[in-house]
C-alpha cells in the first residue's frame, strides 16, 4: 500500500505526545517518553503497546486444517483449539516469506497473524496455497484491532480492568488464546508476546479500541503501566533473541540458518510448500545466526561488519546496547567456522574493531 495509515488508536498517541515513525505505510508510535524508560517498564512492570498495523487473515472451512499444512511449515491440524503455533510461510526455494503466529480459534477456523509489512503478500499466498482446499482465506487486517500488554504485572492489571470479561484468564497458558468481552464487544485474548514478559494480545474491533486503551492505562497506572513505542519493543525483542522479518529474517534466508529449523515439520504427511528446498539444505558455507555480547558501551547496529581476525565473515542484522544487561548486544549472520560459542570476533563500529564473543541466545531470560 502506497497510502499512509492510522491506527484506530492515532488521536491516543497524538493526546500522550508520542513520537511517530513509518512503519510498512503505517505511522506508528515511536516511544512516548523515553526508549530506555519504555524498556524498563516492561521488564518491571508493564507497558502497554498499539499493533494494529500487524495483519490478521482468517483461514475457515472444512479443510482449513489440511490447507495450512501445506501452505506453512508446521503442522496447524495438531494444535488444539485455544492454542497456538510459530510458523512459517515459505517460498518453494526455502526462503522466508514470513514468520507467522497462528491461532486455532474452532475446529475449522484459524487465525494467521502476519507482520504488517507481509500482510498482502501472506494474504496472497494463502489464498493461492489454499485455493485446492474446501475453505475460505479472508483478511480482516482492517476490521480488528490489537492491542498489547506486557511486564511481569500485565495479568494482574487486565483482571482488574472493568468491562473485560475472560474465562479463565487466570490459568491461560503460554501460546493459547481464549474468547472473552470488553463490554458488548467481543474479544480475542492472546498470551504469546514479543518482548520475553509475561503478556496479553487483545484483539478487537477498531471502534472499541480507544476505550480499552483508556481503561488499561487508568487501571494500570497504580502498577506502572505505561504506553511504548516501537523503538522499546525493539530492543526487549532483541534481548529475548527474537528474529525480525527483514534484519533476521528475509526470502534469502532458509530457516535452518536463523535457528528455525525446529518450525519446519519434515515428519507431518504429505507435502507443503518448500519442503523440497528444505530437505535439500543450505548452500555450503551459508551463514549462520549468533548472539554476539559486548563490553563498552558501543553497540554493533544492523549492517556493520563482523571479523574473524582480518577476514570478513558476517555482518549485524540487529544490535543495540542491551538496557537490562548494561552492554552491547547483537544478533549477527557470521560464517560456520566462526560461529561456535565462545569464539572471539571483531564488530567493525565506525571504523573502530570492537571486541565480541559469540554467546547463546537469548541473551535475557524472564525469571520463572
Amino acid at each position: 500500500m502506497t497510502e499512509e495509515r492510522f491506527s484506530p488508536l492515532h488521536q491516543r498517541h497524538l493526546d500522550a505526545g508520542a513520537s511517530f515513525t513509518d512503519f510498512a505505510g503505517w505511522m506508528m508510535p515511536v516511544r512516548y517518553s523515553s526508549d530506555l524508560a519504555e524498556h524498563h517498564a516492561v521488564r518491571t512492570a508493564a507497558a502497554l503497546f498499539d499493533l494494529s498495523h500487524m495483519g490478521e487473515i482468517l483461514v475457515l472451512g472444512p479443510e482449513a486444517s489440511d490447507a495450512l499444512d501445506y501452505a506453512l511449515a508446521g503442522k496447524l491440524s495438531a494444535i488444539a483449539i485455544g492454542q497456538a503455533k510459530y510458523s512459517l510461510l515459505l517460498s518453494r526455494e526455502g526462503g522466508i516469506v514470513d514468520d507467522l503466529v497462528v491461532y486455532r480459534t474452532g475446529e475449522d477456523r484459524y487465525l494467521v497473524v502476519a507482520n504488517a509489512s507481509n500482510r498482502e503478500a501472506v494474504a496472497a499466498e494463502l489464498r493461492d496455497r489454499c485455493s485446492p482446499f474446501a475453505c475460505d482465506v479472508q483478511d480482516e487486517s482492517d476490521d480488528i484491532a490489537l492491542i498489547a500488554v506486557q511486564g511481569p504485572r500485565a495479568l494482574e492489571i487486565l483482571t482488574e480492568v472493568p468491562g473485560v470479561r475472560v474465562d479463565g484468564l487466570d490459568d491461560l497458558g503460554y501460546y493459547r488464546s481464549a474468547h472473552g468481552h470488553y463490554g458488548e464487544h467481543a474479544m480475542l485474548v492472546a498470551r504469546t508476546g514479543y518482548t520475553g514478559e509475561d503478556g496479553f494480545e487483545l484483539y478487537l474491533a477498531p471502534e472499541a479500541a480507544p476505550a480499552l486503551w483508556d481503561a488499561l492505562l487508568e487501571t494500570g497506572a497504580g502498577a506502572g503501566l505505561v504506553p511504548a513505542g516501537l523503538a522499546s519493543r525493539d530492543t526487549l525483542r532483541l534481548e529475548a533473541g527474537m528474529p525480525l522479518y527483514g534484519h533476521e529474517l528475509s526470502l534469502d534466508t532458509v530457516p535452518s540458518q536463523a535457528g528455525l529449523g525446529r518450525v519446519v515439520n519434515l515428519k507431518k504427511e504429505g507435502d507443503f510448500v518448500g519442503r523440497a528446498a528444505i530437505e535439500a539444505g543450505p548452500d555450503d558455507g551459508a551463514r549462520v545466526l549468533v548472539g554476539l555480547a559486548a563490553e563498552g558501551k558501543r553497540a554493533g547496529r544492523a549492517d556493520y561488519p563482523v571479523f574473524d581476525g582480518e577476514d570478513e565473515v558476517g555482518i549485524i542484522t540487529s544490535g543495540a546496547l542491551s538496557p537490562t544487561l548494561g552492554h552491547p548486544i547483537a544478533m549477527a549472520f557470521v560464517a560456520p567456522d566462526s560461529a561456535d560459542l565462545g569464539t572471539e570476533l571483531f564488530i567493525d563500529v565506525r571504523g573502530t574493531r570492537i571486541p565480541a564473543t559469540v554467546v547463546s541466545l537469548p541473551f535475557y531470560k524472564r525469571k520463572a
